[in-house]
């Protein structure tokens, strides 16, 4: 009951306050007997006659429960291969009391909901042959990869060698199954591969791996394929390695909070599973029914709470992976703190499975607390929301955990697509909306600092208009729009995705420009993590076009480069942008990533074509 009543308040209080025609508005859009979200205009006016800036001082308010010091300290979650997390969240209905309260509407399956299913029903569709699958380059103006004829192509024996170790259940060769592997959830990119391996050990990965080596088959590592570049699907006929199967929890610190598993582990289920411990996952995306955590780090994923816990590379302490001749590399360690040479395990977080394969991992997860506040703003102008950005970071500093912003482009377009969505501001077009979430331990206090602050930035004509979630529906309906946008995007037709990182002050000028540039062939749209400097550059139209893209790019990258941008703020390089790695890297540090890679995976066979140009290996 206590996470249910976050952000509940008694309609008593806040009668008063609404504006009839705003109130008229609003209540269409609410639940049946729910309190409509909190106007700031409103607030404005209970502001201005019953109390100032000096009495929102921190109050007493619900506290979290104490520890229960009976169950403290780390242990191991089941002895000898831990326990999978299919059969925790199926045993332990406790779990779903303790989600996060807007996690309920947030899109479960992003990656392979609806849109999924559309990917896997035209590759069924399309399988005629081992080979019907070719590369598909939506993204890109480069020539289509060619084979490397250095690469062994796939033999009877291999397979019968590959059933010796897995048994006939890890391996699959029914063409619908492995065709559903062999595409990406947007259809976009397609490979060609005959063959699906299942292992459900770092053991079975290593001589899967070693033996791959051995004949120079070429590998490609795939977790919950929901990446945006292609990094996780074949380009040619490489053998897919998946590891859905490998979903153990293996211990859990609950004093310090540190989680260890293997890498098969869906996103979502390890955040059930700590938060009913009293953490949270370091990361969030809208990918996280889907995702695996072992394909996350091996993207270095970014996400959602990225201003309030950095990146991965923080957060993992500890990995195990196997590298390309089979040999398993344990860096495990669930220290803070160790000094001990070269910290090796920060080249395989973001290196995209081209270096080794994560098997296991141990994380820092954050303390879950139990205040939670979502405000959904509009703002004039881009000027405006970069103000507002600064002015969050100074006034909310501690409890500020996303800032989120979008263009009138992207509302219009989940308002279109999104099912169950509501505009929380429908009286008045804006240019652009902003997004913030704050998390604390003290609820009274942390709202009162919301309000303080979101009052200041109106007077201050930062804000032009906004309201804040009074319960789990609206703060979701929130969340439901910025999340929903990329799977809005897909329903248009064609989209170009490009994912940038880019200077705050600059963000929003290759929008514009970008607009000029396309006039009325496509659609540009805007939105992102403003909080991280990262802008999701969407470009829609009804079909894919040579004409669209020769505008594009390579003017995208140009413009990137030319800023001191980065063409990949946290999707990676996958086989979209690995030749374009030139924008963001100096030949001499591409030559050193070439080198490593070389050490490591002399034959090449881990995620070839992709993250390094061809000709630098």
């Amino acid at each position: 009951m206590a996470i249910l009543s976050l952000l509940s308040s008694s309609r008593a209080r806040f009668s008063c306050l609404r504006e009839p025609l705003r109130q008229a508005g609003l209540r269409a859009l609410l639940p049946q007997g729910a309190p409509p979200p909190v106007h700031l205009h409103a607030r404005a006016a209970e502001h201005a006659s019953t109390r100032s800036p000096t009495e929102f001082s921190s109050p007493d308010g619900d506290r979290p429960p104490p520890l229960d010091w009976t169950c403290v300290g780390s242990r191991t979650i089941s002895s000898g291969v831990g326990m999978s997390l299919t059969q925790y969240g199926s045993t332990n209905h406790a779990l779903t009391l303790h989600k996060r309260f807007y996690q309920t509407l947030r899109p479960q399956h992003p990656s392979c909901g609806p849109r999924a299913s559309m990917a896997t029903n035209k590759a069924r569709r399309s399988v005629n042959g081992p080979y019907e699958f070719q590369c598909c380059t939506f993204g890109s103006v480069a020539k289509p990869i060619q084979r490397n004829p250095a690469y062994s192509v796939l033999n009877s024996d291999d397979v019968s060698y590959f059933k010796s170790i897995l048994g006939d259940n890890g391996v699959i060769q029914d063409k619908d199954r492995v065709a559903v592997a062999n595409v990406d959830w947007m259809g976009k990119y397609k490979g060609a591969s005959q063959l699906l391996l299942l292992p459900k050990s770092t053991n079975e990965v290593s001589k899967v791996l070693a033996y791959c080596d051995s004949r120079r088959l070429a590998v490609v590592p795939q977790g919950g394929n929901t990446g945006l570049v292609g990094g996780s699907v074949p380009v040619h006929d490489e053998v897919i390695v998946n590891l859905g199967g490998m979903d153990k929890l293996i211990s859990f610190d609950n004093v310090n909070g540190i989680l260890t598993c293997e890498a098969g582990c869906v996103l979502e289920n390890l955040s059930t599973f700590v938060e009913n411990e009293g953490f949270i996952m370091p990361l969030d995306l809208g990918a996280k029914g889907s995702c695996q955590i072992g394909g996350n780090i091996s993207t270095n994923a970014g996400g959602l709470r990225f201003i309030r816990y950095g990146s991965l590379h923080g957060n993992v302490l500890g990995l195990e992976v196997v590298l390309a001749n089979g040999t398993v590399l344990d860096m495990l360690t669930t220290l803070r703190k160790d000094n001990t040479g070269y910290d090796l395990k920060h080249l395989f977080v973001g290196s995209e499975g081209s270096l080794g394969v994560v098997t296991k991992v141990s994380i820092l997860t954050p303390a879950k607390l139990p205040s939670t506040n979502v405000a959904f703003l509009s703002c004039n102008d881009y000027m405006s929301c970069q103000k507002l950005l600064l002015a969050a970071r100074r006034g909310l500093g501690e409890i500020i955990s996303a800032f989120e912003f979008m263009d009138r482009q992207c509302i219009d377009l989940a308002m279109a697509h999104l099912e169950g969505v509501h505009n929380p501001l429908p009286l008045s077009p804006y240019k652009f909306y902003v997004l913030i979430e704050t998390t604390g331990s003290d609820e009274s206090y942390d709202k009162a600092k919301l309000e303080a602050f979101l009052l200041r930035s109106m007077e201050d004509g930062l804000v032009a208009d906004g309201v804040i979630a009074q319960d789990i529906s609206q703060a979701s309906n929130f969340w439901r729009i910025r999340e929903g946008i990329s799977e809005a995007s897909v329903k248009v037709g064609a989209v170009y995705k490009y994912d940038l990182s880019i200077p705050v002050e600059k963000l929003y000028d290759i929008v514009e420009e970008m607009r000029s540039r396309l006039g009325d062939m496509a659609e540009v749209l805007g939105y992102g993590h403003l909080g991280d400097g990262n802008l999701h550059l969407n470009i829609l139209s009804s079909k894919y076009s040579d004409n669209i893209l020769a505008q594009i790019e390579p003017f995208v990258y140009e413009w990137t480069a030319g800023h001191r941008g980065s063409i990949s703020a946290e999707h990676g390089l996958g086989q979209m942008k690995a030749e374009k790695i030139h924008y963001s890297k100096s030949p001499e540090a591409v030559q050193l990533m070439a080198s490593i890679k070389k050490l490591v995976d002399p034959n090449s066979i881990l995620n070839p074509y992709k993250v390094l140009p061809q000709s630098a290996l």
